[in-house]
């Protein structure tokens, strides 16, 4: 019997995979999105057809404002930044960065899991082809299970409550060559920060540089619509 695991969906390329991976290690994906103040809801469509696609039975969209605090080129009216060199996405946290997104999505996650009686829960998170986000590091996701192991009924009553990881340490074109095989179609998933009202990737922000520079390597044809 398939063992219950909270999915952390974006509609994103990242989290798609993860998703693939959960049902290949035999878990039952219960999807976790966030209708969260961004910019776009283009990536909430995105994910309802991963959840189609993988017939992922169990999918919840919450809504958290984090628009209420601003601060970042996703949830406040500040420019994205456009044609980025992915050497540039290193250099220092950009503008992109959602305060606090991931603490605040890990814990509504962790919530969901005691509730579901689950011990696992799958995040799309990676430390090599990112832009610079620090709650994107394994020392972060190592921290936060601590945390939920000390900070929740389950952990005190003997739970081992497992944060997965599984792209921490995968290139783009390692995660693109894995979802692949796994059967995940990346022509319905939608990472640009900045896309037009029907979804259209502008293909210069850093999530779309990254993107088409992950195919390029994978040497996987990009099924992702640019309106250039």
């Amino acid at each position: 019997m398939s063992r219950p695991a909270v999915v952390l969906l974006s509609g994103g390329l990242d989290s798609a995979t993860v998703a693939a991976i959960a049902q290949r290690d035999g878990f039952e994906p219960h999807a976790l999105s966030f209708r969260y103040g961004q910019r776009h809801s283009a990536e909430l469509g995105a994910a309802m057809r991963v959840v189609d696609q993988l017939g992922i039975a169990d999918h919840k969209v919450v809504p958290v404002d984090l628009r209420a605090f601003g601060g970042s080129a996703l949830t406040d009216d500040i420019e994205v930044p456009k044609g980025r060199d992915p050497a540039e996405m290193v250099g220092e946290i950009p503008i992109t960065y959602v305060p606090a997104r991931n603490t605040i999505f890990l814990s509504f996650a962790m919530a969901w899991a005691e509730v579901l009686r689950a011990d696992d829960i799958f995040i799309g998170v990676n430390a090599l082809d990112y832009s610079g986000y620090p709650d994107c590091r394994p020392e972060f996701i190592d921290a936060f299970q601590a945390m939920a192991r000390l900070g929740t009924k389950a952990g005190v009553e003997g739970g081992e409550l497992t944060i997965h990881a599984p792209l921490i340490d995968l290139s783009k074109a390692d995660i693109i060559r894995l979802g692949t095989s796994l059967g995940v179609d990346y022509g319905i998933t939608v990472s640009c920060y900045d896309p037009d009202a029907g979804g259209t990737a502008c293909g210069e922000c850093d999530a779309c540089v990254l993107r088409r520079n992950g195919f390029a390597q994978a040497d996987v044809a990009d099924p992702t619509p640019y309106r250039d």
